[in-house]
């Protein structure tokens, strides 16, 4: 008797502690720990109240990335109080707004209207998305067709560093970028690789694209190890996988994908909506996606038994100073100029190897005096060491 006793005063304990524990946890996510939402991409305030109509209820943030909208101040300001209202947090579109092409897209408005915005949405506006894909960009153009000459910079130069110093002063020189970033709390951009050069410029979040038939974890490892290092915020906005109809992966896939990101830290977990497609209301996403972001929103955000950023990085790789080098594959392009050189086959093996290991633990830096790794991480390898497994 006295056995039996003794174990169901265990019981009772064990079920006394763990209502605890998950009371303690539900107090603690009674609000959301990240921002979750949807970009949207429509041509008017009516399908963009629609669309914010159907996430509302999961979601606590709204992108504004629609191109037409976005240079319309009436309409940008009616579907911004329209998400406000539905209790969501917002991030404004700009687009690129150099001197070239102010007046088209209407940097003279936006002056003022940056002024007003702390006044109006308080804190529900988190600031500005500034152009778009800026790593990106300089890695896939094309540069024989435009006026390269001019950066007195030749192919046949490892002119590594110097190519990292003039695309930051190219970004210096933006009137545009200057007046969003003097005007907005924070500075947005997304982009899907050279994100440490991201933050250099300026910007205070990166979004990683994942989506693309590229690596989650490596993605992950990038913008964390560059937003850790330099203090700054990261996110994810999950794109696409295709480059025509369907364009968007199954609700399942897509669901793992934020899973994956919300487990790393990502601050911010966003799914992109282009394009409009005739006879859908609300962009490319289906029942499915929407399915997969409030179950999303259910079952991780507002779960108290999973961790925000429970994935830590254990371990971090060190990559040469000023290598931009997409890493997408192992005959990727360094800075958009040149292929790859004699350091991207060890840098590529050693890369993998550490993937495989650490997974979403793992983060990856660059070789920076401003920015040590030294002394943050645990465990430090670097690009050119031998690593061996038992």
């Amino acid at each position: 008797m006295k056995k039996w006793l003794a174990v169901l005063l265990v019981v009772l304990l064990a079920a006394s502690t763990t209502t605890v524990i998950a009371t303690y946890y539900l107090a603690a996510k009674s609000e959301a720990d990240c921002y979750v939402g949807v970009s949207f991409c429509g041509d008017t305030v009516a399908e963009a109240k629609l669309f914010i109509d159907r996430v509302k209820s999961y979601t606590n943030l709204f992108v504004l990335q629609s191109g037409p909208v976005s240079k319309n101040e009436t309409a940008a300001t009616e579907i911004c109080d329209y998400a406000v209202d539905a209790g969501l947090s917002i991030i404004v579109f700009f687009g690129d707004l150099t001197p070239s092409i102010s007046e088209e897209n209407g940097l003279l408005w936006r002056l003022s209207w940056l002024n007003t915005t702390q006044q109006r949405w308080g804190e529900s506006f988190l600031g500005v998305y500034y152009y778009d894909e800026p790593g990106g960009i300089q890695l896939d153009c094309n540069w024989t067709e435009h006026n390269i000459m001019s950066w007195n910079v030749t192919y046949d130069e490892r002119a590594y560093d110097e190519i990292a110093n003039l695309i930051s002063l190219g970004f210096q020189r933006d009137e545009g970028f200057e007046v969003a970033k003097e005007g907005s709390p924070n500075l947005f951009v997304s982009d899907y690789a050279l994100y440490w050069w991201d933050y250099l410029l300026g910007y205070d979040v990166v979004l990683a694209q994942v989506g693309w038939n590229h690596s989650i974890a490596q993605d992950i490892a990038l913008v964390r190890g560059a937003a850790r290092l330099q203090d700054k915020s990261w996110g994810a906005i999950v794109t696409w996988k295709y480059s025509e109809w369907p364009y968007l992966d199954s609700g399942d896939a897509i669901y793992e994908q934020m899973c994956t990101v919300y487990k790393a830290g990502a601050k911010y977990v966003v799914l992109f909506n282009h394009p409009t497609i005739e006879g859908n209301d609300y962009g490319v996403m289906q029942d499915e996606h929407f399915d997969a972001l409030e179950r999303f929103w259910n079952k991780a955000v507002r779960n108290p038994w999973v961790f925000h950023g429970g994935v830590d990085a254990e371990a971090v790789l060190v990559l040469p100073r000023n290598y931009g080098w997409g890493m997408r594959h192992p005959e990727d392009r360094i800075w958009g100029w040149w292929g790859p050189d004699e350091k991207s086959p060890q840098i590529w093996n050693i890369s993998r190897q550490l993937l495989d290991q650490y997974g979403t633990s793992l983060d990856m830096v660059y070789d920076d005096s401003a920015f040590p790794a030294e002394g943050v991480y645990k465990t430090v390898y670097y690009w050119n060491q031998t690593v061996n497994f038992d």
